[in-house]
């Protein structure tokens, strides 16, 4: 008795076969019979849309899993992040959604793949099931800052949604308010005049930055900058006045370093070009 035939190799040929039409009617009926999987990714798909429908259920009809949520044992997190990746593929191109598989999951939650970040719809829902078990009697302005449900940090989230109301989108406005979160103005105008006041950009920090790697390999003939190296940068600046003036800061050159290789994927094409110009291997 040879208990190694290669089984799922003859499957998967009639699976191929019947997909082009050359499997005998009387074939497929036969292999039906015996409950034959004929696509494995679509009983994969209905598989994770069941596991979907319990978690949605105890998350208050929300699909916003954490990436390492598990439910039964099944990585319902890392199955919703694939397919809201496969969400952003175009139509028609290698990888993208199928249209039924996205309307499936929108029965469940029209919400499962937005355009902000998925954090915030995760803590939407956690608001939304507050204002639920209130009955939809509850004060926002009066929610104590520090007040945290369901593991969220719900008081903070809930003022910087009220703050940064401009910045929202429409969707996510309409979704705040239809549980009663509205702008405070006051609040708004103290951030945008905080935001205001002049701060040092990202990308002149990394000008910065670059000015300071320049003279170090100029100097040294190499870009080995160890981790507690301070550069000294020269800098001329316009004065309050128009006249020039000279402005000597310490560039933290070797944290600075270290920092940009950390974020990396966060850089530009430009950026890593600049940076590998000077001889820094990992750009």
């Amino acid at each position: 008795e040879n208990n190694n035939y290669p089984l799922g190799k003859w499957l998967s040929e009639r699976r191929t076969e019947n997909a082009a039409g050359e499997l005998a009617t009387w074939r497929v009926e036969q292999l039906d019979g015996f409950g034959m999987i004929w696509s494995v990714s679509d009983a994969r798909f209905e598989a994770g849309l069941d596991w979907a429908r319990v978690w949605a259920k105890g998350h208050g009809g929300s699909l916003a899993a954490p990436a390492r949520a598990s439910v039964g044992g099944y990585a319902i997190g890392t199955w919703l992040s694939e397919l809201r990746a496969a969400a952003q593929v175009p139509a028609g191109e290698p990888g993208a959604l199928a249209p039924e598989r996205r309307a499936a999951l929108e029965e469940i939650d029209p919400w499962w793949c937005p355009s902000w970040p998925i954090v915030w719809q995760r803590t939407y829902a956690v608001a939304r099931q507050w204002w639920l078990e209130t009955d939809g009697q509850v004060d926002w302005t009066a929610l104590p800052q520090d007040t945290v449900f369901e593991g969220e940090q719900l008081g903070r989230w809930v003022l910087a949604q009220r703050a940064g109301w401009p910045t929202l989108e429409e969707d996510q406005r309409d979704l705040l308010a239809a549980i009663g979160i509205e702008e405070d103005q006051e609040l708004v105008a103290a951030k945008q005049a905080a935001e205001a006041k002049p701060t040092v950009s990202r990308t002149d920090r990394f000008q910065q930055g670059l000015a300071a790697l320049a003279q170090f390999v100029e100097r040294e003939r190499h870009a080995n900058v160890r981790r507690p190296h301070k550069e000294q940068l020269e800098t001329v600046e316009a004065g309050s006045g128009g006249e020039d003036q000279v402005v000597v800061s310490q560039v933290a050159l070797g944290t600075w370093l270290n920092n940009q290789k950390a974020r990396r994927s966060k850089l530009t094409p430009g950026q890593l070009a600049q940076l590998a110009e000077f001889g820094v291997e990992w750009a």
